[in-house]
This record gives C-alpha cells, structure tokens and sequence, in this order.
C-alpha cells in the first residue's frame, strides 16, 4: 500500500505481475548503464552541495550471506557431473560411458555406510576417478560458453577439495578428502562465487563481501563494491585503493563538490587541507583523509593514499614478535640509502633485492638473542617496499594523540552505514541472487536507496532543480 501511495495509484488497483520486476530488472542489467539508479541519485548528491567541504571518507566492509546452500565435497562432484550431462552435448552417453563410481542418473546422495571412513574414502575416488575420466573424454571437443563453464567447473571441483590417499602418489587412483581447506574455495555448484571467508579465527562466513565507503559526517555513500569473500584482489585493502583511484578520477573531473574552507555549515571540522595547503591551487583535487580499521594498515594502500597526496588515518596493525615481550622489527634500524638493516645490538646486513635483511649466524652468540629469536638460523626481517610509511604510521599513532582523536570521531560512523547496508529490521539480510554481478547490482540499488532515504531526512526536495530544505 505504500508503493501504491507513492506512484499515485488506487489503493484498490490491480498492480502488475511480480515478473515484470524481474524482467526490467535483467534489461537493466544488460543495458549499457546497469546502475543507472545508483548513479541517479549520485547525482543528487553532486547537485545539492550536501558533501561540499567534507573530505574524509571511511572504508569498510562486512560479509552477507549467500543465497545457497554449503555443499560438501562429494555433493559437489555428483551435482557437478550431472550438470555437464544437462548442458554439454553428448555428455550424458559419455557419462554411461566412462564413469562407472556411481549412477548419476539416480536422485539423492550414494547408498553407503556414512559412519565407515574407507568407505567415504572410496566414494570420494570412484568420484574424482569419474570427473577425470569424463574430463579426459571431453578433451578438445567444440563447447559452447556455457558448457566450457561447466567443464571448467567440473575441473575445479574435481582437485580443490582432494589429494592422494595415503602410500599414494596420485597415479594409482586413490583419493580421499584433503586435511585443510582450498585457499579461494567453491562452496557450491549453484553458486560458483560463493567464497568460504573468517572475521575471526573462530568465525567462519560464508557468502560475499560488500565493500563501502561513505562520508562519515554525513553517512553519504560515495562508493560501494560487491566482491567474492575470499582472494587477494577482494580483500579490503585491494577494494579500498580501487575506492581511491575512483575518487581521484571523479576529483579530477570536478572541483565543485571540494569547497574551499576545512569545516561545514554545520560546525563539525573534518581537519581537512585548504586548496592553499595544496599549493594554492583552487583547482586541485581535494586533499582526502581516508579512515580505516587495522585491516586497511597495509603498506600498499598507505602508499596509494600517500601517492595520491592524501592522510591515511588508519590505526596501525599490532607488531608480531618471534619472542613473546621480545624485540619487534621497530626495534631494529633500516637505512634505505644504505640499504641496511641494524638489530638492536648493532649488528648490520645488507638488504637483499627482495627486501630481506639476514643476520644468521650473527645471532648465534649475540646476547640479546633470548629476547629476539627462537630460530636456529637466526632472525630474518622481511620488509615491505613501503616500510618507511609503515614505521611513520606506527610512530604517529604512538606520539600524535589528535591522529588517535581523529580516528575515534569519524571512523566509527561507517559502522551505522554498514548496519544500514546489512541488516533490516534488525535482522541480517541474506543476498537473494547468484552471482557476483547479480549481487553487486543489489548493492548498489540498495546503497542508493539508503543515500535517498539519508537525504529525505534532510529535506530533499524538488523546486526548479534538488534542493535540501533550509536548516
């Protein structure tokens, strides 16, 4: 009844068939502009002025669940095996032909003694044995898109989850269920871009991870991503200098939404550099502080932010020590013109063309070796190729007391916005699509429902162009 008020209709109107929803929304997605909503509203934003003058932006992620089921290895294999038979011609006579572990024409899961170890061992070979064989048999054959996917597919299931059993070297036949998990692991069929992920040790998701980043005074959206959970160009560090090359594109673009002073009409100062601290160049890009929990403490983005003539405030990831209370690598000394590395009882090496520093034998008699290593060959610093940024960013964070007031004011507003993202009614939201595209097609009209709703509150309105109401 709502959506009836708000598009003017009846209340006693008849509506529209529910697949009409589906049907505009994959011509959308086909489209040329598949986020024509979310860029709408981005627009809105521009017009008004509301992020005039504000120029800190925080980053952060969360993950949503996906919209399928986990399945385990051999439920994997089968369901995968019988897909090829639906959607690559001639693979079902194949199958008859050359997997004979199971009888894929039959529904449910294999009748065997699940309690019996061996014999889930066996099911797991007779399987992986048919996926070969089948992948042998349609070796070099003429595939469409869709069935080299599901071939390609069939391939990947069939050796992410397995190795030789044991007195095996893998050409007898025999397999069995790996002992660790596979790093960027398929957790379903159906799904294929369904990522196993950890918040924590203790805590394992599974699903997708959606990337945000958004003005913290004003809890504005400015960028969203939905990525896969797992894998090194998903991680939010990756995403955040994405977020940080699209702002420098868009800055450059445009100079109207940067202002000219370092606070808002609303009193809050956001510390941020007048366009004299940038040389004086009214032109230039606005100069971003960029806000972000330890995940975002990588030498990496901080380099990418420091490039880009912008301040990472973000807290400094914890310094592990081989030795509990022991000597960290802030406590050995890196000249970079020298290209050495000095431990903390003055013994220097030189650094490797791989940024490692060697001290070996050094440490077998140096006294302080109780309280810097427990190896036998000696302590080993690996340093990053922004280890200068690293070090400063430790020490400012140690010494700088206004970076740390900084940090606790705006970083933890994109937490609402995150709530805002992932939850509704108090409850979590479980993605409704498969697919990375599908799924960050969500995000994305939902992050532009969220920043319309944002601006309603603050009086959007219509009058001969967008206008918030006067406060």
């Amino acid at each position: 009844m709502r959506w009836k008020v708000a598009i003017g209709a009846s209340l006693d109107d008849a509506g529209f068939d529910p697949s009409s929803l589906v049907c505009w929304r994959n011509r959308i997605a086909k489209s040329g502009r598949p986020h024509r909503v979310n860029d709408a509203v981005k627009k809105i934003v521009e017009q008004i002025g509301v992020l005039t003058g504000r120029r800190c932006r925080a980053v952060d992620s969360t993950i949503l669940a996906d919209a399928v089921a986990t399945q385990d290895t051999i439920t994997q294999l089968i369901s995968q095996i019988r897909r090829v038979a639906r959607v690559v011609p001639g693979a079902a006579e194949q199958i008859a032909a050359v997997c004979i572990g199971h009888d894929y024409t039959q529904p449910g899961k294999p009748s065997i003694d699940w309690d019996d170890p061996a014999a889930k061992d066996a099911l797991v070979s007779a399987l992986v044995n048919d996926a070969n064989a089948l992948l042998a048999a349609l070796a070099g054959a003429k595939l469409d898109e869709p069935a080299q996917q599901a071939v390609a597919l069939l391939a990947l299931v069939a050796g992410q989850d397995v190795e030789p059993a044991e007195d095996s070297d893998g050409t007898d036949g025999r397999w069995r269920i790996a002992r660790k998990v596979a790093e960027d692991r398929v957790i379903s069929t159906v799904d294929p871009d369904a990522r196993h992920t950890r918040k924590s040790p203790e805590a394992r998701r599974d699903g997708y991870r959606a990337h945000t980043v958004a003005e913290p005074a004003t809890g504005i959206i400015t960028d969203e991503q939905l990525t896969k959970a797992a894998g090194t160009d998903n991680s939010d560090p990756a995403v955040a200098e994405r977020f940080l090359a699209a702002d420098l594109a868009a800055s450059t673009g445009s100079t109207g939404s940067t202002g000219s002073t370092g606070s808002t009409d609303d009193g809050i100062d956001d510390h941020s550099a007048t366009y004299e601290q940038a040389g004086g160049d009214q032109d230039a890009p606005a100069r971003r502080e960029w806000y972000g929990d330890s995940a975002y403490g990588t030498g990496d983005l901080r380099g990418a932010i420091d490039d880009a003539g912008h301040e990472a405030v973000i807290k400094p990831k914890p310094l592990p020590s081989p030795v509990q209370g022991g000597f960290t690598v802030d406590d050995f000394t890196v000249d970079e013109q020298q290209q050495t590395v000095t431990c903390p009882n003055g013994n220097t090496r030189p650094i490797s063309a791989t940024r490692i520093a060697t001290f070996g034998s050094l440490c077998r008699d140096c006294p302080l070796r109780a309280q810097c290593t427990t190896s036998k060959t000696g302590r080993k610093i690996v340093l990053h190729e922004r280890d200068d940024l690293l070090r400063q960013a430790r020490r400012d964070w140690t010494t700088k007391p206004d970076l740390r007031e900084r940090y606790r004011r705006h970083r933890p507003n994109i937490e609402r916005v995150i709530a805002q993202i992932a939850t509704r009614g108090g409850r979590r939201l479980k993605l409704r699509y498969h697919g990375t595209d599908r799924n960050n097609a969500w995000l994305k009209r939902r992050t532009a429902v969220l920043n319309l709703r944002n601006l309603i509150n603050r009086g959007l309105h219509y009058t001969n162009g967008w206008a918030l109401a006067a406060t």
